[in-house]
């Protein structure tokens, strides 16, 4: 096959080798990547997709309609390695037929281990604790100093019951909850075998001792976390996100953190990314910030890779992608 004849790929981004391989020993392809560890420049991406049948981004790549309208008429794949798509425009994708690959599933064990790992450090205050030791704030053993609150006992609400959502809840289940409340949609069958509870929101803001968002990002979850919301907390729970940052208004959690509305939050997500240096929620003591981290396992970024390059590779030859998302 003459080059003429190749597709076109570009990677938007240096990714694990998994999916470089793979990408790399299909014969049709031409495969082009910006090769960094940083994102392309905007312009750089609508200079670079131009003629490409296959596109293979990440979540922090906006892929609108100017970047659709660079590419041209030959783009047929979009496979980014996410599980979260809002990134996409995809109104705009399923109006010109191109198809969409992601990477749900492979990132739940993952992600599931850092929400109990950023619940466990904001509730206990493991950074504050951290810092006194640095600093030289550690004098002596003092009887109610940096105490925190414990998971033994307490009632833990889910918001978002779906596949990462059952696997915080099955995990927290060793550490002596009594209860785990969870909201959505609808109940969800499974979460019978951890005696997990469908209530509605309310009850599990006024219920919970931690508030644990997993919900995915949609017009309904926009700012879900809200003044109302964080009013309906106890001024004793812990509020954690590892969804989306924009499931939270981040000036409501900043006024209730400051206030004493509710004890402390943690964020593996935030509006924008990265937040900036000089963001008031930073100089919280009760604020955990994490740089979204939740998949960031060497194995588990090593699969999202190998199954985004997958997903492309199938839609460019029109085959069942392994994991596509049903526009």
């Amino acid at each position: 096959m003459s080059a003429r004849q190749m597709l076109k790929v570009f990677v938007t981004r240096s990714i694990p080798q998994e999916g470089m391989k793979l990408l790399q020993k299909a014969a049709m392809c031409d495969v082009s990547v910006w090769d960094s560890d940083e994102p392309l420049p905007r312009a750089e991406l609508l200079k670079k997709v131009e003629g490409a049948h296959g596109l293979l981004c990440l979540l922090s790549d906006r892929i609108d309609a100017e970047v659709l309208d660079a590419a041209g008429p030959n783009l047929k794949v979009i496979s980014t390695m996410s599980v979260g798509f809002d990134h996409l425009a995809i109104d705009e994708i399923k109006k010109r037929g191109i198809r969409v690959g992601y990477t749900p599933d492979v990132l739940t064990d993952a992600t599931a281990e850092l929400t109990v790992a950023l619940l466990l450090a904001t509730a206990r205050r493991l950074p504050e604790g951290i810092q006194e030791v640095k600093s030289g704030g550690w004098s002596s053993w003092k009887p109610l100093w940096l105490c925190g609150y414990g998971l033994s006992g307490s009632t833990v609400g889910v918001i978002g019951l779906g596949r990462i959502g059952l696997a915080i809840a099955q995990r927290l289940k060793p550490f002596g909850v009594k209860r785990r409340l969870y909201s959505g949609r609808q109940p969800k069958p499974q979460a019978g075998e951890l005696g997990g509870e469908y209530v509605p929101l309310d009850t599990l803001l006024c219920e919970s001792d931690f508030v644990v968002v997993s919900c995915s990002l949609n017009p309904d979850t926009q700012e879900l976390c809200n003044k109302a919301f964080f009013s309906k907390m106890k001024n004793t729970a812990v509020f954690i996100n590892t969804s989306r940052g924009a499931v939270v208004n981040q000036e409501d959690l900043l006024d209730a953190l400051t206030s004493g509305q509710i004890a402390a939050a943690g964020l593996d997500v935030t509006t924008p990314e990265p937040l900036p240096t000089d963001h008031p929620l930073l100089r919280l003591n009760n604020c955990v910030v994490l740089p979204h981290i939740g998949s960031a396992t060497f194995s588990t970024r090593g699969v999202m890779a190998e199954l985004s390059a997958q997903n492309l590779l199938s839609g460019l030859t029109e085959d069942a992608m392994p994991s596509e998302l049903k526009l």
